[in-house]
């Protein structure tokens, strides 16, 4: 089965508003679309790696091992499902693929998404956010901005805002100071 709801669901792709050109498969079985990019199982797509255009969603729970991460080094996409916006392994997931994996393609949230996550996703190392189809892309475009500096390092600005204080403080000329 196609995701009926994928090409009705708002995009953000990388802080904008997007069309989005992929098409989420999330039935094994389904008939992949001919004039679409889709987005598969991860079992799917290792099995059809490189045949199409084909990128992999990963489950919340999928162990990210380095061998499966550089398996999935060369994918353009790789979107990762929430279950239930309730449920955050997913955060853990694309932070460890951009941190510790160095994974530089897009990285997409999928499944029970809601306007209040946007920012801690996107914090995380998601750049591309497939709302749920209930939730408006205005709203979700100003929670992007909701916060204009955060305390704790993250993959978007990995010094904790302690040190650029700091920082700032010793290139400020000492006359400033006085």
């Amino acid at each position: 089965m196609l995701d009926q709801n994928s090409s009705t669901r708002p995009l953000i792709l990388n802080g904008q508003p997007a069309a989005d050109r992929w098409v989420l498969v999330r039935d094994e079985d389904a008939t992949l679309p001919d004039d679409s990019p889709a987005i598969v199982s991860l079992a799917r797509w290792q099995a059809l790696e490189g045949s199409r255009a084909l990128a992999p969603w990963l489950a919340s729970d999928t162990e990210l091992t380095p061998e499966l991460a550089e398996e999935l080094s060369g994918s353009p996409l790789i979107a990762i499902d929430f279950p239930k916006f309730t449920d955050g392994r997913g955060y853990s997931l694309a932070r460890l693929l951009r941190e510790r994996y160095g994974y530089t393609g897009e990285i997409r949230v999928v499944g029970d998404v809601l306007v209040d996550q946007v920012y801690f996703l996107s914090r995380c190392g998601f750049n591309a956010l497939s709302l749920r189809e209930d939730q408006w892309i205005e709203d979700a475009m100003r929670a992007l901005k909701a916060f204009s500096r955060a305390y704790q390092p993250a993959v978007d600005v990995a010094e904790p805002l302690f040190r650029q204080r700091m920082r700032e403080a010793s290139q400020r000329p000492a006359a400033a100071l006085a």
